[in-house]
């Protein structure tokens, strides 16, 4: 889950290291099929990812959408430095523009694009409501929006453990307290309509993994999802939340869920929309 924020009100809680950026390269590569199923733009077409982070979607959206005219957007130049670096490795024909903006003051013209990809950015904001309405306004009339984000709620597991959810939990919290929301996927839809879109859906992605797919298990349970919990972990024992064992016995059954004798469910929910105007 990455952002356009800085740090600070409405930042990314997980950081910027480069542990945290190999991490959302490879949520985005085992759930690619999952998040981009449906998600392709006409070449030619005018396309702005709002908040690509460190490109580990990009990648994804140049590959399923060759000749589009992609406009990528973050507030980090070091990010964006990462994501030209990543695209261009896999697609050094790919036509990309990098711009370093603020997803709530946007350099670009009224209508500007034709369609509006934006995932796991929402999240991170103190107004998402406002910074979708920004998206508004340079999204043509007919134009499309699609927004990815995901719902820490719906994360359960066995074994389960008092321990691990206190852990996601302390997550949600730090999430809360730098202006974000880890459970925004329940209320994307009716943020969208707030917003002024119009014909909006919203479709449940969800992951399962169990002993029957261990690759899974390994990959989101344990590389992505706990991965990412356990990137809060100084900063939940800093803030009291939570003792050092505490939180590493949350992380260590999170573990336990992804191994042979585990499950694990999380809903990713994905909408779409159209720019009335």
């Amino acid at each position: 889950m990455e952002t356009t924020m800085a740090s600070g009100p409405g930042g990314y809680v997980h950081g910027y290291s480069g542990r945290e950026a190999r991490r959302l390269g490879d949520q985005a590569d085992v759930l690619a099929a999952l998040l981009h199923d449906g998600t392709a733009y006409p070449a030619g077409s005018r396309v702005l990812e709002a908040g690509c982070g460190v490109g580990a979607q990009t990648v994804h959206l140049v590959s399923r959408s060759p000749g589009v005219r992609l406009t990528a957007v973050d507030l980090s130049r070091a990010s964006l430095d990462q994501a030209r670096a990543r695209v261009e490795a896999s697609f050094p024909a790919a036509r990309v523009r990098w711009r370093c903006a603020d997803l709530r003051d946007l350099p670009f013209p009224d209508a500007a694009f034709d369609h509006v990809f934006v995932c796991f950015v929402l999240e991170h904001l103190p107004d998402p409501c406002a910074a979708l309405a920004g998206l508004r306004r340079v999204l043509r009339p007919g134009g499309t929006l699609t927004v990815i984000e995901g719902d820490h709620g719906s994360a359960f597991f066995h074994p389960d453990s008092a321990h691990a959810r206190a852990a996601i939990a302390h997550q949600v919290a730090l999430q809360a307290a730098a202006g974000g929301d880890a459970l925004l996927g329940r209320r994307l839809g009716p943020l969208l309509e707030e917003a002024g879109y119009a014909r909006v859906g919203v479709v449940p992605r969800t992951v399962y993994a169990d002993g029957a797919c261990p690759d899974l298990g390994r990959a989101f349970t344990r590389d992505t999802f706990a991965a990412m919990i356990e990137s809060v972990r100084d900063e939940a024992v800093a803030a009291g939340l939570a003792t050092p064992a505490d939180f590493d016995r949350g992380v260590a059954d999170l573990h336990r869920a992804a191994g042979p004798e585990g499950t694990f469910h999380y809903a990713f929910f994905k909408a779409t929309a159209v720019n009335p105007r």
